[in-house]
């Protein structure tokens, strides 16, 4: 056994099955103290939800907490203080209220509340029988406009606009390089669409059995040996590609 960087996404990841979450989370909290593993937390929540998720399920306090799908990244053991130097990559070609303006053109696009909104990440409902028509023109606008915008749609309602820099994926990359851990020692985990960039890197991926379809879709489509879709669901599956991949026995 050695040290290794866990990654999970919250909401139907690591949260759907409580029996399985406290055998999870006492392996990880052992793990994490004999021989300094690190847990993280990426999620597409913001903020304040994700505090009410974590004192609803008693999570374990990550080293590391990423929230609102990579546009935003905590160190401090209680969150207050946003990570200046990942803020700084992000906001490298980002222009929010340029962005906002364009997409107001979109009828279809209805603005989620403030409290999933943030400098670095805007945020509407789409339905799902529009979404492929409108997020084409969308980014053709935004492309017309000179914006590189990551445009991410998952769940069959929720759309994302994010900066270039910024997404789930790049967020692990960042905190590899920080704590200079090596892809071959990185778990990511997820079960939906804003999960997909996670394992688009060389890190190990788990995907839990109850995956929705447009991340099981894209697994058959890209499947290697670094991915793993679980037949159990939530941290049940969790606990089950940890041990597929040898982070415990």
């Amino acid at each position: 056994m050695s040290p290794f960087l866990f990654v999970t996404d919250l909401d139907n990841t690591l949260v759907g099955d409580d029996a399985a979450l406290t055998r999870l989370n006492q392996e990880l909290a052992s793990h994490r103290q004999e021989y300094n593993s690190k847990i993280v937390y990426a999620t597409g929540r913001s903020l304040y939800l994700y505090r009410l998720l974590a004192e609803a399920k008693s999570l374990l306090t990550p080293d590391a907490l990423i929230t609102s799908v990579g546009t935003e990244m905590y160190f401090d053991r209680n969150h207050e203080k946003y990570d200046p130097e990942w803020a700084k990559i992000l906001s490298q070609g980002w222009n929010r209220a340029e962005i906002v303006a364009i997409a107001s053109q979109f009828e279809e696009l209805q603005s989620q509340p403030k409290s999933e909104q943030n400098p670095f990440k805007i945020s509407y409902y789409l339905a799902e029988a529009v979404a492929r028509e409108t997020i084409a023109k969308l980014k053709a606008t935004l492309g017309e406009n000179g914006f590189k915008v990551k445009i991410i749609y998952s769940a069959g309602q929720d759309l994302d606009l994010l900066p270039r820099n910024g997404d789930k994926g790049l967020a692990v990359k960042f905190l590899r390089q920080r704590w200079d851990i090596s892809a071959e020692k990185t778990i990511v985990c997820g079960d939906s669409g804003n999960d997909i960039s996670m394992f688009q890197g060389e890190e190990k991926g788990l995907i839990v059995g109850n995956a929705k379809p447009e991340l099981v879709q894209w697994y058959e489509e890209c499947k290697n040996n670094n991915l793993y879709l679980a037949q159990s669901a939530c941290a049940g599956g969790i606990l089950e590609g940890l041990k597929h991949f040898n982070f415990i026995k």
